[in-house]
Parts: structure tokens; sequence; C-alpha cells
């Protein structure tokens, strides 16, 4: 009599007319150097009609690790089919597979054993695109355990990650299926959230990102209301996960950045008024609960301005200014206060608009580009605070203390 033993991953593949991909695909989850017996596939094929279906009872019929294929009416997204998979899943972690997509060799090998050896809940290893633009920020080097508030995590929430099943069913976290794009940033920010400790797996590629040569990609499709939809749902998420304050703003800056700036960058230009009309209308109810003075801090002056001018409902304004930043110029900088200052000449500035001077200026990171540039600010007055109080206290013993 045999006992089976749970898998340590289950390797969860939505399928939707992924031919030719998903022969590569599969052959990348097949060259794992985890034992087969320590993994599971289960795979859903979404109503495909290109062979995807019967390729991948192909695959399970001769496959070394065991496989469950599905198949099912096509669901119109990748939400229903990762749901469906995440139910039937048995291992104490659970890999989210699209099958355009490929794994590295030594991938599910040495994500398991990262998150076995912190205790970690997730663990995110390196990506790298394939005719397609990879996330770069987060992989400066391997992290044990670190948060969503300590690193640069929250700009890859792809749902190609590493995750704890215990996580997951202890918060009954699933994919939205009202959301037909964003749903995966939807489910791991929740997961970094709730999670105990994230690890970065930075020095080896678990994960290749191919772009389809037939632009067929998920990401690439639905139109911009669906952008606002997850944009709400995530700005909602992290509102109601984290108190008002630094962190939360923090967090705030990538919906903003990554999911709303874009519906007023060049393709606003191409927009019919009505569409632009449209898209402010949407903005204004995210911008009045969620667009604070943190947040803009955060941003550089040409993503700030932007977005101020969106949040101040002024198409007119914020015509001139996508105009400028579409034609890559770069904006004259303005030196003030000895250097310390550096505003940034983008449209309107200091002019009868009435835009105020703070949306201009550079914090210290971009303002560093520029010459003359002081980074003084805070040291000086820390100086002259120090020397406020050395003239307070009185002056016998001091010299002689400090020594």
């Amino acid at each position: 009599m045999t006992v089976e033993t749970q898998p340590d991953v289950s390797v969860i593949i939505g399928a939707y007319e992924a031919m030719p991909y998903l022969v590569e695909c599969l052959a990348s989850v097949e060259a794992q150097t985890i034992d087969p017996a320590r993994m599971e596939v289960i795979a859903v094929d979404d109503g495909s009609t290109d062979g995807t279906g019967e390729y991948l009872e192909e695959f399970a019929a001769r496959a070394p690790m065991p496989v469950t294929v599905i198949r099912q009416d096509n669901s119109g997204g990748p939400s229903g089919p990762r749901n469906v998979g995440l139910d039937k899943a048995a291992g104490r972690y659970v890999f989210f597979l699209d099958a355009d997509d490929r794994l590295g060799s030594e991938a599910l090998e040495r994500m398991v054993a990262m998150a076995d050896r912190n205790g970690t809940d997730v663990v995110l290893g390196r990506v790298e695109g394939i005719n397609r633009i990879a996330p770069k920020s987060m992989w400066g080097r391997s992290l044990d355990r670190t948060d969503v508030h300590s690193s640069n995590i929250k700009f890859t929430l792809s749902a190609q990650k590493l995750f704890r099943r215990a996580l997951l069913d202890r918060h009954g976290m699933r994919f939205d299926e009202s959301l037909w794009t964003g749903e995966d940033a939807l489910f791991t920010m929740e997961a970094y959230l709730r999670a105990d400790g994230v690890s970065v797996l930075a020095d080896y590629t678990c994960y290749y990102l191919v772009g389809r040569e037939d632009g067929k990609h998920v990401t690439k499709s639905g139109g911009y209301t669906l952008r606002f939809d997850s944009a709400r749902a995530l700005m909602r998420l992290i509102a109601d996960m984290v108190p008002a304050g630094a962190r939360r703003d923090s967090l705030m800056v990538r919906p903003f950045l990554i999911t709303l700036l874009p519906q007023f960058g060049p393709k606003f230009l191409k927009d019919g008024e009505d569409v632009r009309r449209h898209k402010l209308e949407l903005a204004k109810p995210l911008m009045d609960a969620y667009w604070t003075p943190e947040v803009a801090r955060r941003l550089k002056v040409h993503e700030r301005l932007r977005l101020h001018l969106v949040h101040q409902q002024r198409p007119d304004l914020l015509l001139d200014v996508v105009e400028f930043v579409k034609a890559k110029k770069q904006a004259a900088a303005v030196l003030e206060r000895r250097g310390t200052r550096v505003y940034l000449v983008y449209p309107h500035f200091r002019s009868a608009a009435g835009i105020p001077d703070h949306v201009y200026l550079a914090e210290p990171r971009e303002a560093r580009a520029f010459d003359g540039y002081r980074e003084a600010a805070a040291n000086s007055f820390l100086r002259r605070a120090l020397r406020k109080v050395r003239r307070m206290l009185p002056s016998a013993g001091v010299g002689t203390a400090a020594a």
C-alpha cells in the first residue's frame, strides 16, 4: 500500500489559444530540476479551438509528474481558470504559469527552497522579458526576507510568483473574476500585505515573460474603462488594508503611476473630446479620495503635473503638458535659493494658469541631474538648529564636555 505525499508545489496553467507557445511552456515544466514527485501540474483549457486542450492531454499522458487537465467553456479572462486550478491544488505552494511563458529549469527548486529556508509566504523569482519589457527595479539583489513597504516589489504585481497555499486558503484569496484586467495586481498586492515575509530571488532567472508575435497577450487587451476599474480596485484594497499615512501613500504610487497616468499620456492626444471628458470623470473620484501631497511628492515633475491637472479637471492645460512630454523635450531648470531648489519649466510654469510652484519642484533624485543643484537644504536646517541650541546652553563646560 502506497502513501500519497503532498506535493511541494502545484503549477497552475490557464491556457487559451496558447499554441504554439504552449509547447515551450510545457517543455520548461518538464525540464524542472525539482523531483517530479514533488510537484503537480493543473492545466485549465479555457475553451481553446487551436489544439491547446489536445496538446495538454498529450502532455499529461507522458509527463513524469502528475498532470490534471480541465477543459471548460471560455470564461473571457485569466481569473476563472486560475481559480479553478487553485481549487484543485494540493501543493504546499502554488505557482501561476502563463501558457505563453516559460520557467528557468531550476526555478521551482530554488523558489521552494527559499520559501522553506526563510519561512516566507511569497517568493519572487527574477523575471526576464523575451520580446517584452519585464520589471527591473526589484532585482538588484536577493532578499531572504522583506515586505512590500521596504522594497520595490510593489512594481511587480503579476501573478507569476510562488505563493504559500495556506496563506491563500486562510484568507479565502481568489482572483476577482469581475475584473478584466489588473486582476493579478489585486491578488498579488493582497498577498504581499497579508504575507509573513516575502523573499526575492534575484541571482537566477526563474521566469521568461514571452511577448507573442500575434500581439494577443492579455495585458495588451481591453478598453480604457477597464484600466480605471483596475486602478479603482487596487486603490480600494490598499486603502482598506493600510491606514492613512506615508505607508499607504507609498503604495498608492503604484496604481497612480502604472495604471492611471498612462491614460493621460500620448494616447490622450488621440482621444476624442467625449473620451477625454469621460476619462477625467472616471479619474475624479480616485483623485479626490487618494491623491495626497505625499503621493505627489514621490513622482517626477511631469508625472505629478499631469495628475495635478487631472485632479483639477483642466484638460486644456493637460494637453499642452502631454504634447511637451510626448516630444521628449528636456524641461529647462530654474535654480533658486542658492541652488537648493530646482524648478522644472514644463508648460504653464508661473503663468496665468495659476499652478502652484511646488508642482514643478524637483525632488532630490530628479534634481541631481542638473548642474548647480546643492542638496544642502536639510543639512543647513539642522546646522542652524544646532547652532541655536548651542547659543541657548550655558557657556561653561560646553566645549570640554564634547571632547
